[in-house]
């Protein structure tokens, strides 16, 4: 059987080397920050990383990480209800907990087995779940695990999602569900209108704040705090492998009982190790630092508005963005990849995204600003841009 599911195999992978979509895994080798070295030798800038704070090679984290595997040790060797819970694992959850304003935490390996382990453990068939179109594929996994009945409302689109909530009252629970910020064009969930319809029609919410905590928000704390709904939603996930130091870990924050059930259901949480006490106390110190500080997030904000601006004025086709994402529309599968080459070329780590990824048709960069980035590594990448944009006629 596998000879011929080979020569099936190895077609599929020829067609996409030859439609120009073959995904290459380019090899870093230096800490992950604003300039990195590839195994190529090359030195180039790091425009495509979810390193929003610069906080992947930060010494105070990797301070905390060391001393922790010093007294730690390195794993748990065990899911938590057996031995796999620390008295590091206990203080994230509660620093999760403060930063956020929910009554408790729980951890688990990343934010894909937060979403994937949450909606089958608190619903049914009898329940209901409605998902913005444009959701993670993790909370999209996270749903199809789950019985609950499923409807679906057009990205950010508060009439559909009033028709689709009009339609689930056939269910007994219903939970609206939601990116904070949209991963592949950077617009933010509007939370507030969600939170009025789900006061309207019974509903409670869950949102994703991987791509938005530590982003949004005047201090970083994501869109409850951009809309002023600290405390007010239900569930909220996230992930320490953006923002929050870049390396592993996942969490879902929100009411208490909700988070004690996923203790007991959520099959991700009660099948799966403990994170690495060197993990758990790297993110200790990562929410005490931003605690006491919001230097890097009020520089994010102003490298986000400078790149975008610049972006504009070269001529550039941009998403509308209220976070660190900036979409640069190509529209053509293969014009993003031998964009992206070029940039490389030129010194500027990109990479071009299209469908499955992001709809057909409507192929792009996205270019991920940092508090990690200067004003020269900007003007870099803008200078770039414009350079291989002319010379590929996206621009004139």
């Amino acid at each position: 059987m596998y000879t011929k599911f080979q020569q099936h195999l190895t077609d599929e992978l020829h067609s996409l080397k030859d439609a120009g979509l073959y995904k290459d895994e380019r090899v870093i080798v230096t800490p992950q920050k604003a300039d990195i070295r590839v195994s190529s030798g090359k030195e180039v800038l790091n425009f495509c990383a979810n390193n929003y704070l610069g906080l992947s090679d930060d010494k105070e984290l990797i301070k905390a990480a060391k001393e922790a595997l010093d007294e730690r040790g390195y794993g748990m060797s065990s899911v938590r209800f057996i031995c796999g819970t620390g008295d590091l694992h206990k203080k994230l959850e509660k620093k999760i907990s403060e930063f956020f304003g929910t009554e408790d935490s729980i951890l688990y390996g990343s934010c894909f087995d937060a979403n994937g382990g949450l909606f089958g453990a608190l619903l049914d068939e009898k329940d209901a779940i409605i998902s913005d179109a444009l959701n993670h594929a993790s909370i999209i996994d996270g749903v199809r695990l789950c019985k609950a009945q499923r409807y679906r409302y057009a990205n950010g689109d508060m009439e559909d999602l009033e028709k689709q909530l009009k339609l689930a009252q056939a269910q007994r629970y219903r939970i609206i569900a939601s990116d904070g910020v949209f991963s592949m064009d950077g617009n933010v969930a509007p939370l507030d209108k969600m939170y009025e319809l789900a006061q309207k029609y019974d509903a409670m919410i869950m949102v994703d704040e991987s791509h938005s905590a530590g982003v949004v928000g005047e201090t970083g704390r994501g869109v409850t705090e951009l809309y002023n709904l600290r405390g007010k939603i239900e569930i909220l996930t996230g992930t320490l492998g953006k923002s929050f130091g870049g390396a592993i870990g996942g969490f879902t924050t929100g009411k208490k009982e909700i988070i004690e059930i996923l203790r007991q259901r959520s099959r991700p949480y009660l099948f799966s190790n403990s994170i690495p006490p060197m993990v758990a106390a790297a993110g200790i110190k990562m929410f005490e630092m931003m605690s006491s500080t919001n230097e890097l997030q009020d520089k994010l904000h102003r490298n986000t508005k400078y790149f975008v601006e610049k972006m504009k004025a070269a001529g550039f086709d941009i998403k509308p963005t209220q976070s660190a994402i900036c979409a640069v529309m190509l529209y053509d599968a293969k014009l993003s990849q031998v964009m992206a080459s070029r940039l490389l070329e030129e010194g500027i780590y990109v990479v071009g995204f299209y469908y499955p990824v992001v709809p057909k048709g409507q192929a792009r960069i996205r270019v991920q600003i940092s508090a990690g980035h200067e004003k020269e590594h900007l003007d870099k990448c803008i200078a770039a841009f414009t350079k291989v944009g002319k010379e590929l006629g996206v621009i004139k």
